[in-house]
């Protein structure tokens, strides 16, 4: 059969990437067009689009590149119309793949299945409409998720965690040896203190120089930058004064495997960061202070903003974004962690929680299942549909 797929970041390339393999598993004759980065190539040919082309975050930037976002739509209605695929897979990305999926089902009324829902249960509840109207099923990679669609009365699939899926892929690999890491990359013997400032240019502008300051505060550790899938070093080098500190690309499991502690900006960063027991702050920058503190307080649909907390239900990581990304909070909650043996241990124990609540591996299994019998279903419909 044939699929397409739109995946418009790093963390939807790995997984989608994930999901073509688990589909080439059980549909040996599986063609695959797709919008989506390096990884999803590795698994099925070039993409019609990558996604660094496409991602942009915030009101300022989406004005700024709204002729490129115009027109990476187009290119991208045009290819599935082409391509006639059995079966449209949506990654997250909900502003573009929202309106690819109003094209898909109205215009050529092909299945719609979207895995990794957009975060409406943060904000923005009203896209439930979208999704009974032109998503056919939809995979979810949280536990508290079905709960939370059920009120809406739309039924979605738990289908455990692509995160899960992807450390323990790394972990069956024997991971990284600690001496091999350090060598391979010219680090020191001090423990590791892992920055992970984002995905995206705007953020490591404005994450990654308070994580430098921070850490500068702790000379008894060394800093690595885990660079971002589709970046480069000339990304971070405006954020980082001149100093010589490393950046290490597609190692990012390693680096979390053998650091003592790590400030994370929130998204799946942090929840990586807690499958490998890593105790973190998460830190992330907002324009407009204690007024996006406030209206997270009043307007936001969920208490926190870190996933580790939000599968949790309780603050299991610290928080710190708005007024309270500081310098010197930062460098406070880093302090205790470092320090602290009780308040490591406490998170350590906290992580276990969120781990348990995760379930085991096979996500990409269990949703590449799914979609191949509701295609089967469907066609056994309209078969009979003939038939009568």
């Amino acid at each position: 059969m044939k699929y397409f797929l739109i995946a418009g970041e790093a963390s939807g390339d790995l997984h989608a990437s994930n999901l073509m393999v688990a589909l080439k598993e059980r549909d040996p004759e599986a063609d695959f067009r797709f919008f989506g980065g390096d990884l999803m190539q590795q698994a099925g040919g070039p993409p019609v689009k990558h996604y660094r082309e496409m991602a942009y975050m915030g009101v300022v930037p989406v004005l700024l590149h709204a002729r490129t976002i115009l027109r990476n739509m187009r290119i991208c209605r045009e290819a599935i119309r082409e391509f006639r695929p059995d079966a449209v897979i949506l990654v997250d990305y909900p502003g573009f793949n929202l309106k690819i999926a109003k094209f898909v089902k109205m215009e050529l009324q092909l299945p719609v299945y979207y895995y990794i829902s957009p975060k409406i249960w943060a904000w923005k509840t009203y896209r439930i409409r979208s999704f009974r109207r032109y998503v056919d099923r939809m995979f979810c990679i949280f536990p508290f998720e079905p709960a939370f669609f059920q009120k809406l009365n739309y039924p979605v699939d738990y289908v455990g965690n692509p995160s899960v899926d992807a450390v323990a892929a790394y972990r069956e690999q024997a991971g990284c040896r600690k001496d091999a890491f350090f060598r391979t990359n010219g680090l020191t013997g001090q423990p590791l203190l892992a920055l992970m400032a984002g995905s995206r240019r705007q953020e490591i502008r404005k994450n990654l120089p308070v994580m430098l300051a921070t850490a500068s505060s702790f000379p008894d550790h060394q800093c690595v930058i885990a660079g971002a899938p589709g970046l480069e070093r000339q990304d971070y080098e405006p954020c980082m004064g001149g100093k010589a500190i490393p950046v290490i690309f597609g190692q990012t499991y390693a680096i979390l495997e053998h650091s003592h502690a790590a400030l994370v900006t929130s998204g799946t960063a942090t929840l990586e960061t807690a499958l490998f027991r890593i105790p973190q702050v998460v830190c992330y920058y907002f324009w407009g202070g204690q007024l996006v503190n406030f209206l997270f307080r009043h307007f936001f649909h969920v208490p926190y903003i870190s996933l580790v907390n939000l599968i949790a239900g309780r603050e299991i990581v610290r928080e710190l974004f708005g007024a309270e990304f500081t310098r010197e909070r930062i460098q406070a909650e880093l302090d205790r962690l470092l320090y602290n043996a009780a308040a490591r241990d406490r998170m350590l124990k906290g992580y276990d929680e969120v781990i348990r609540a995760l379930g085991q591996p096979g996500a990409s299994q269990r949703t590449a299942t799914l979609i191949l019998e509701a295609l089967a279903n469907d066609r056994k419909c309209e078969n009979e549909s003939i038939c009568q």
